[in-house]
């Protein structure tokens, strides 16, 4: 048994964020039924990189809601349901006629989540958004950026993830409350507001100080700490920026920079009494770290990792894919990684990162891959639905299941 064992999750969700969410649920335990199309296009098409890698552990079924018998499977669905789930612009489901409203009339268990990007009300609630556009609007672009350049912030999808995972909680938090009440709940998640919600001290540096953060880089904006940064280091593979092998090295206290001194063979110029403490080594930061840089490019950045974690200096290897696939022994000795053991229908191999939560009573260590769109119509709605087998060929026949 898996902690979500027989929890129903009906699952309309689409890019990241909300694929990233029911995942998560899927691992845990609870049939997620993925609700699509083949004509599904972008990132959304069944074959591509982001499909494959947010939609393992779910089941798939194939349903036209623009059809009369396509809307009336999918009332019947969501009244089935112990969660449905979407992240579209606010109303899509509405307008399908399976919005919350309507489906707790005949479902008052249901718990309907809304991830929308920006909330279900609001001048700003009809935009379509992106994890580039959230970033930029709730001020995690500018503040993760290098001073002068407000252009640059984060290259991945942090924010989906983020409301991925606030969503799954989300999740389980009204679980808990329908065990109590019998009552399942409507809940509107704004990615925007998650977003705003991570800039923490930034925040309260306003609102107290009346300062708005400016980007730092690896600066920290609030703690004394030096030195602290990437350091380039010996290994590249060739003269290609992607090819560059660098270290982080992170110093927060005098005993980590005892420790970096000890690594580094406690070389004249580190024992200056300038850099005896963290304020004279934060003043001096540029030449400290020009002078930690012409060590750790002498060097691996294996070899700088090891030296400075056995003397309690905090530092780690900027990895790569390679590095996390092939060499991290950490992630081998956890087998994180894995091949899927039933190969895709069309991709072929695929590959996932494990759930990085270990139950020690209910372990979620079952993975299966990626279904095909539509793949599992007939299981589906049998065991949601009670519907026969003839039926499903007659709706996939006439274009309601396609």
């Amino acid at each position: 048994m898996r902690p979500l064992d027989g929890v129903r999750v009906l699952d309309f969700t689409h890019v990241l964020a909300g694929p990233f969410a029911t995942r998560t649920l899927a691992d845990m335990g609870a049939d997620v039924v993925k609700v699509g199309t083949a004509e599904r296009s972008g990132s959304n098409a069944p074959g591509t990189p982001y499909y494959l890698m947010w939609n393992r552990n779910k089941r798939s079924l194939a349903l036209d809601v623009s059809t009369d018998g396509g809307r009336a499977i999918c009332r019947r669905l969501c009244e089935t349901a112990d969660v449905v789930i979407d992240n579209f612009s606010a109303g899509v489901l509405d307008r399908w006629g399976v919005g919350y409203a309507a489906t707790e009339a005949a479902n008052p268990g249901v718990i309907y989540v809304q991830m929308s990007g920006m909330g279900g009300d609001g001048p700003w609630s009809k935009f379509v958004t992106y994890a580039p556009t959230i970033h930029a609007l709730a001020g995690l672009t500018r503040l993760t950026g290098v001073p002068g350049r407000e252009d640059i912030g984060l290259g991945f999808s942090y924010n989906d993830h983020q409301a991925g995972l606030h969503a799954a909680v989300a999740v389980l938090a009204a679980l808990a409350a329908r065990r109590r009440t019998g009552r399942g709940q409507r809940i509107d998640l704004s990615q925007f507001e998650v977003g705003v919600n991570l800039l923490g001290p930034a925040l309260l540096d306003y609102f107290v100080n009346g300062r708005a953060v400016a980007p730092t880089g690896n600066k920290l904006p609030y703690d004394l700490a030096a030195p602290h940064g990437c350091f380039p280091c010996a290994g590249a593979a060739s003269a290609e920026v992607a090819d560059e092998r660098w270290v982080a090295i992170a110093c927060m206290t005098d005993a980590h920079w005892q420790g970096l001194r000890r690594a580094m063979g406690d070389p004249e110029w580190a024992r200056a009494e300038a850099f005896s403490n963290v304020a004279g080594r934060a003043a001096a930061a540029n030449e400290l770290e020009r002078r930690v840089a012409a060590w750790t490019r002498e060097l691996s950045a294996e070899e700088v990792m090891a030296r400075c974690q056995q003397e309690g200096a905090p530092a780690g290897i900027v990895q790569n894919g390679v590095d996390l696939a092939e060499r991290d022994p950490e992630l081998a000795h956890s087998d994180f990684l894995m091949e899927f053991a039933d190969p895709h229908p069309t991709v072929g191999r695929t590959f996932a990162d494990r759930l990085p939560i270990r139950f020690e009573r209910t372990p979620c260590d079952r993975y299966e891959r990626v279904r095909h769109i539509g793949e599992d119509n007939a299981a589906v709605l049998s065991d949601w639905l009670g519907m026969d087998a003839d039926a499903v060929e007659r709706g996939e026949r006439d274009g309601t299941f396609r």
